[in-house]
């Protein structure tokens, strides 16, 4: 019995590009994914304090970016998600050697909140893992 070669040794399913997410599904996943790291971030605030919390609230804070940028363009690329989340942050943090988000967060509870108040330079690093976790799980979630 001959072996086959060529093309058609290769299954038919090789040859079959997988089509990206619907953007309504991408949009749930994404939504989904905001939600929970909301709800990590309150959970890390209510269970631990100090350096831990900090830290792991600036990368949450680049992962929620990331979700949102999903849900607002959940065609891109993970790449591009992460890094204009990661560039997001990283302008909100530099905007804070201004003072302007220090004199918004003193009147408002929502300022702080998503600008905070005080120029942190570590804080960028862990921006950066939080881009960098965010785009794993993304490009990870796209394969499957």
């Amino acid at each position: 019995m001959e072996k086959p070669t060529g093309t058609a040794s290769i299954p038919e399913a090789a040859h079959v590009r997988r089509r990206p997410p619907s953007a309504l599904r991408a949009r749930a996943v994404a939504a989904a994914a905001a939600v929970l790291t909301v709800a990590a971030g309150l959970a890390v605030r209510a269970g631990t304090d100090g350096a831990f919390a900090k830290h792991a609230g600036s990368a949450l804070y680049t992962v929620l970016l990331c979700a949102l940028a999903a849900l607002c363009a959940p065609r891109a690329r993970p790449v591009a998600v992460a890094g204009a989340a990661l560039a997001l942050s990283w302008a909100v943090e530099f905007l804070q050697l201004t003072g302007v988000p220090a004199d918004l967060s003193a009147r408002s509870t929502a300022a702080r909140l998503v600008l905070g108040s005080t120029f942190n330079a570590p804080d960028l690093f862990w921006y950066t893992v939080g881009a960098a976790a965010a785009w794993a799980v993304h490009a990870g979630g796209r394969r499957r």
